[in-house]
């Protein structure tokens, strides 16, 4: 078996484009989530700036997630090294997220941008997957 075969993996078609959908899906649940919360919990209303940072936030934790799938494709069949991959992306993710959250808020924030930018990481990390030889 050469190494090329054995490191195959399949691309999402039109990965740019899943990108900035799932990236965008992210940010709009989230922008619905604070505004609601705003109304029902007492939540601080987002300004345009906490709704721009939550985009930037989503987009970045979705490109580090398929950064993180390029060097390690999703496995084909559910089982412990699928756990240990979530395992091995999110503690980085929640550390880049926590430094990401204090550099965009300051040591007071308001929104929880480091889940925000752990969630995008898991998602974004589902779109190379590895295939059986």
């Amino acid at each position: 078996m050469h190494s090329s075969e054995r490191n195959a993996f399949v691309v999402a078609p039109n990965l740019a484009l899943k990108i900035t959908r799932t990236s965008l899906q992210i940010s709009l649940f989230f922008f619905a989530f604070y505004i609601a919360g705003h109304y029902v919990f007492g939540f601080p209303f987002p300004a345009p700036l906490d709704l721009l940072q939550i985009l930037f936030v989503a987009f970045s934790g979705v490109l580090l997630g398929v950064a993180f799938s390029r060097v390690w494709p999703l496995p084909p069949r559910a089982g412990f090294e699928r756990i240990m991959r979530v395992f091995l992306l999110m503690a980085p993710a929640l550390g880049l997220g926590l430094a990401l959250h204090v550099w965009l808020q300051g040591p007071q924030a308001e929104r929880a941008l480091y889940l925000i930018f752990a969630l995008a990481a898991w998602l974004g990390s589902g779109y190379i997957v590895r295939v059986e030889t």
